[in-house]
């Protein structure tokens, strides 16, 4: 079953960089933890951990086959992440808009009060 993240549970996932690293690495395409452990200067456990913290968060899935375990990321998993953000780029762009629009029809300069 596909768990839909939460905003809180995939900003805490993607927290850590060791995690980013992972949904890197499977942003090129799905891999065995194996495969994915092999670039990390940590152990084959630490890196299911950090797996399980990012499917927990819903950001990645995993299929067991035989003895090996598959993770890839969620379809949609990051969309979550990707609007918050560019709402909040949005608004920003709204606002230094607006500056700008003000600060056009205002040439006058802004007095300054210096001190010395």
């Amino acid at each position: 079953m596909v768990k839909q993240p939460s905003l809180d549970a995939a900003f805490q996932a993607l927290a850590d960089p060791t995690r980013r690293s992972l949904v890197e690495q499977l942003s090129r395409g799905p891999a065995s933890v194996s495969e994915l452990a092999g670039p990390l200067p940590i152990s084959l456990p630490a890196v299911m951990q950090h797996l399980a913290v990012l499917e927990a968060s819903g950001l990645v899935v995993s299929e067991k086959r035989g003895r090996v375990r598959t993770c890839r990321l969620e379809s949609g998993g990051l969309s979550q992440v990707e609007r918050w953000i560019t709402d909040r780029r949005i608004q920003t762009e709204h606002r230094l808009d607006r500056l700008g629009d003000w600060l056009a029809d205002h040439p006058e300069p802004i007095e300054r009060n210096e001190q010395s």
